[in-house]
């Protein structure tokens, strides 16, 4: 009697572990039918603020938050910022520079930075709103989301999230921060470094470009 080859156990595909379904123009649409939209926010040297403004943007802040009438979730990111190609940069303009005054400073300014460096840790910070909708919003719950028409799911997301997005910009605005609502190709790029995370992050071709998907090992 012949004997059965052992098989080998089925890997699951990277994919299976993502919960992004598709993102159309700046909306997330995710495997169960839910979506959001995300809005990053300019920071603030809150430290370089003097106390009065300081208390007022503190304050300011608060009036945003306890006057959204829709949840939230803030998110922070956090990296360790590579800034070799900045000391890159500053040895070339030191190699340029005729003037032998201006030359020393800048000399003295890269020591300096260096400096800071070997010191503390130099980190990038991104922040984030981000504007959740619900399928419970359309009346649905408990179903089976392959009965939904992806199409009709993004358009209601949008009718829902648009308004309260450009709520959250104007309140943002009221109190000096710079809003940018992430389309496609910034969303994409985000959620390609999160995972593929690296000292200097990526930058992506157009998405429309791709062709397939793009799967990396590390």
């Amino acid at each position: 009697m012949p004997t059965k080859k052992p098989t080998s156990p089925v890997k699951a595909s990277t994919q299976s572990f993502v919960e992004i379904e598709e993102i159309k123009d700046d909306v997330i649409l995710l495997k169960d039918y839910s979506a959001a939209v995300v809005v990053e926010a300019g920071a603030v040297n809150f430290w370089l603020l003097s106390a009065e403004e300081q208390a007022s943007m503190i304050y300011a802040y608060s009036s945003l938050l306890n006057s959204l009438s829709f949840p939230t979730q803030i998110l922070i990111l956090s990296k360790k910022m590579d800034i070799s190609s900045y000391l890159d940069y500053l040895d070339g303009k030191i190699k340029k520079q005729p003037a032998e005054l201006i030359k020393g400073r800048l000399q003295s300014y890269r020591e300096f930075i260096k400096a800071v460096i070997k010191r503390n840790t130099v980190l990038e910070k991104r922040f984030f709103f981000v504007v959740p909708f619900s399928t419970l919003e359309m009346g649905v719950s408990g179903v089976n989301t392959k009965t939904l028409n992806k199409e009709y799911v993004i358009s209601r997301a949008k009718t829902s999230l648009y308004p309260k997005r450009d709520h959250l910009i104007r309140l943002m605005s009221k109190i000096g921060l710079r809003a940018t609502v992430l389309q496609k190709q910034e969303l994409t790029e985000l959620f390609f470094n999160l995972y593929n995370p690296s000292p200097t992050g990526r930058r992506l071709a157009p998405v429309e470009s791709y062709t397939d998907v793009i799967l990396t090992t590390g």
